[in-house]
C-alpha cells in the first residue's frame, strides 16, 4: 500500500542542471524528479521506504537569470583521504585560492513547484507501519522540520517548503509545452545509468512516468 502527500517548495533561485552541459552550468526549465525526491529524502527519509514523484505542479512563470559563480577546478584525491584515516593527523585539504574557478550559469529565478508522491514499502523490512510513516513525514513538514536544508539543485539555493493539506494552489502557466527530455533519476542498480522522459507541462503540471515504464529511456 502506497500513501500520498503534496509539499510545496519555492526559493529565489534555482539551478537543475542539465547533464549535457559539460562546462558552464544551464538549468532544465523545472524542477527533475530527482531533485524532488532529495527534497522530500532531506524532510524525511528512512531506509524502509523509497519515495515515488507523482506529478510536479510548476505554479510560476518559469524566468531565467544568468550569473557567475565560484567553484573549486579540483577534488580531494581519494589517495590523501585513505592516509589521513591511516595516521590520523595528515591534512585533508583544498587551498581555495588555488583551486578557485569562475563559470557561467543559467539558472531560474523565483520558482515555486509542488510535488504530489507517495512512498512505497521495500519488500523484506520490519518497518512497514504505511500510517506511521505519513503521519511521521506531516508531523515533519508542520513543523518545518528536516534532516538537512532542502535546496534546489545546488545547495547555495535553499528551498523553503511547506505541507499542503487542501487544494494545490492554481499554477499561473497554461496550455501545453514540451519542455524535451528530462532526467528523471540515477538507476543505482544498474551502474549508476542516468535514466531520461519526455516532460510535457499540462497548464503547469507534468505527471512523471513511473520510473520502470516504458515512457523512461536509458
Amino acid at each position: 500500500m502506497s500513501y500520498g502527500i503534496k509539499l510545496k517548495v519555492w526559493g529565489r533561485y534555482a539551478c537543475f542542471s542539465r547533464p549535457e552541459m559539460k562546462v558552464e552550468r544551464v538549468s532544465y526549465d523545472v524542477i527533475t524528479p530527482s531533485a524532488a525526491r532529495g527534497i522530500l529524502e532531506s524532510v524525511y527519509w528512512k531506509p524502509s521506504i523509497t519515495w515515488v514523484i507523482d506529478r510536479i505542479h510548476v505554479l510560476r512563470p518559469i524566468r531565467f537569470d544568468n550569473i557567475r559563480r565560484n567553484e573549486l577546478s579540483a577534488k580531494l584525491p581519494l589517495t590523501a583521504i585513505r592516509k589521513a584515516i591511516k595516521d590520523a593527523y595528515s591534512p585533508v585539504e583544498i587551498f581555495i585560492e588555488d583551486a578557485r574557478q569562475q563559470r557561467a550559469a543559467m539558472v531560474l529565478r523565483d520558482v515555486a513547484y509542488v510535488i504530489e508522491a507517495h512512498f512505497e514499502i521495500k519488500q523484506g523490512n520490519e518497518d512497514n507501519s504505511s500510517a506511521k510513516h505519513k503521519d511521521m513525514f506531516e508531523r515533519r513538514a508542520r513543523k518545518g522540520q528536516c534532516f538537512h536544508q532542502p535546496y534546489l539543485g545546488c545547495r547555495e539555493f535553499p528551498a523553503h517548503f511547506e505541507l499542503i493539506e487542501g487544494d494545490i494552489p492554481r499554477s499561473e502557466l497554461e496550455d501545453e509545452k514540451d519542455l524535451g527530455w528530462m532526467l528523471h533519476d540515477i538507476d543505482f542498480a544498474n551502474n549508476m545509468e542516468a535514466k531520461f522522459f519526455r516532460a510535457i507541462m499540462r497548464d503547469g503540471i507534468i505527471e512523471v512516468p513511473l520510473f520502470n515504464g516504458e515512457e523512461v529511456r536509458g
